[in-house]
This record gives C-alpha cells, sequence and structure tokens, in this order.
C-alpha cells in the first residue's frame, strides 16, 4: 500500500484525496488501530499536500479544498467520535494551500498547533492569561507545505517555542518545525514538542489517554509553566 502511494499516486503528481480516518488517539478501537503514524510516513513524499483540521468545520471546507486540489495529490486526517460543536458554513470554500492561521495574539511564548490540538492549545492559552502569561497561538492547518512566511516571523519574535500534535513525535509536525528553524538558521529560540512517545499506545479511553500523554489543556499549560519558569531561572541566575 505505501508503494503504491509513493509510486502510482507521489511520483505521477495524480490529483488524488486521501481521507485519512481515525487520525490521532483513537480510545476503544485499541492499539492495533492508534492513527499516530500517519504525519510521520506521508511528509517525507514528495508533491504531497498533507492538512489536518481543528474541528468539522474545517474538515468540510478541507476535504473539499483536496477534492479541487488538481496540481497532485492531498491528504487530511481527521479523528475518530464527534465533533466539538462548531456551526457548520452552509458554503464549501477552498483553503489556500499551505496558509496557517493566527488564532491568538501573545507575547510571551508561541504554542504552534495542529490538527485536533488548537482547541486545547487555545483553551490553555485563556486560562494562561490568569496566571499572567501570555500565549500566542498559531493554527498550522498544514503539515506539508508549512506556512514559512507566517511561522518564521513568528518564531523570529519569541525565544520560547511549542510544538503540539496528536501524533508520533518522530518525524511529525515538531520534527518539520526544527527542520525549518535549522535551515533558516533561526537561533535564541527554544523549542519543545508535545507528542507521543516512540512506543505503541496501548487501549483506554481517548480523554484518559490524552491526559497521560500531556496532549489536553492541563497538559500544555504544565509545559508552558515549565519553559516560562526555567526562563526566569536563567534571567535570575
Amino acid at each position: 500500500a505505501y508503494d503504491q502511494v509513493l509510486n502510482d499516486i507521489g511520483i505521477q503528481k495524480l490529483p488524488v484525496t486521501i481521507a485519512i480516518d481515525r487520525a490521532g488517539i483513537v480510545g476503544s478501537d485499541g492499539e492495533t488501530h492508534q492513527g499516530v503514524f500517519d504525519f510521520s510516513f506521508l511528509r517525507p513524499i514528495p508533491n504531497f499536500v498533507i492538512m489536518a483540521p481543528s474541528n468539522e468545520n474545517d474538515l468540510q471546507h478541507m476535504l473539499y479544498t483536496a477534492i479541487e486540489y488538481k496540481e497532485g495529490p492531498a491528504a487530511l486526517r481527521y479523528p475518530r467520535g464527534e465533533g466539538t460543536g462548531v456551526k457548520l458554513d452552509k458554503v464549501m470554500k477552498k483553503i489556500p494551500i499551505g496558509k496557517a492561521k493566527l488564532v491568538k495574539e501573545g507575547e510571551d511564548i508561541l504554542l504552534l498547533a495542529i490538527g485536533t490540538m488548537v482547541n486545547p492549545a487555545s483553551q490553555a492559552a485563556d486560562k494562561l492569561e490568569n496566571e499572567g502569561i501570555s500565549a500566542e497561538v498559531i493554527n498550522a492547518r498544514f503539515l506539508k507545505p508549512l506556512d514559512e512566511d507566517l511561522i518564521i516571523k513568528e518564531i523570529s519574535k519569541f525565544n520560547r517555542v511549542i510544538t503540539i500534535e496528536e501524533q508520533a513525535l518522530a518525524g511529525g509536525f515538531g520534527s518539520a518545525i526544527l527542520e525549518l528553524v535549522n535551515k533558516n538558521e533561526i537561533e535564541g529560540v527554544s523549542i519543545r514538542r508535545i507528542g507521543l512517545p516512540d512506543e505503541f499506545i496501548t487501549h483506554g479511553k481517548a480523554d484518559k489517554m490524552r491526559e497521560k500523554y500531556g496532549l489536553d489543556q492541563s497538559g500544555i499549560m504544565r509545559v508552558v509553566r515549565e519553559m516560562m519558569d526555567s526562563k526566569l531561572k536563567e534571567v535570575q541566575v
């Protein structure tokens, strides 16, 4: 199947839409069905566009965008279960390929989130305001191509950055951001990646598993505090 994606779709730049169901932690479907490797095995393939919606409204627009995209293959990943409850637009629209979205402006730390992690990142940012921490949130929307202009511009404003994805860290969104920073020789920035470790994710309720691996509002807030405290200690020394 992977050979087909490479040779029958990728090399030929065919306008194929790949809809990836059960992306991320799947809960009751169990260890064999955890959808946490698709970023890693699709990202290296040339000619691919890879998207991840943050909610059901994003999903319908991304599906429409993928189907209408004729320059090559497009993949979009979406989770198992119910949506977030947002209102659905009645008219479909094409999303500009490779364009991220600034969700919330901030001054202290940058949260780069993708897919299902955008909502908990935004919720964490709202809560952190009560602690005097101003977190900026970007919805990357695209794993490939990245919105390099916006992401580089915003990273350059901060010395603390967190990437957040419901996917294996190895070869995923956070890795793509690290590669981007390295390619552009951006210095003086500390980057932490929130995602899933190098292990098979066992059976368990999705919410409990996200809590276990820090893929929820509390987990994101905890990492933000750690980065802020670390920086404060460095200043004090």
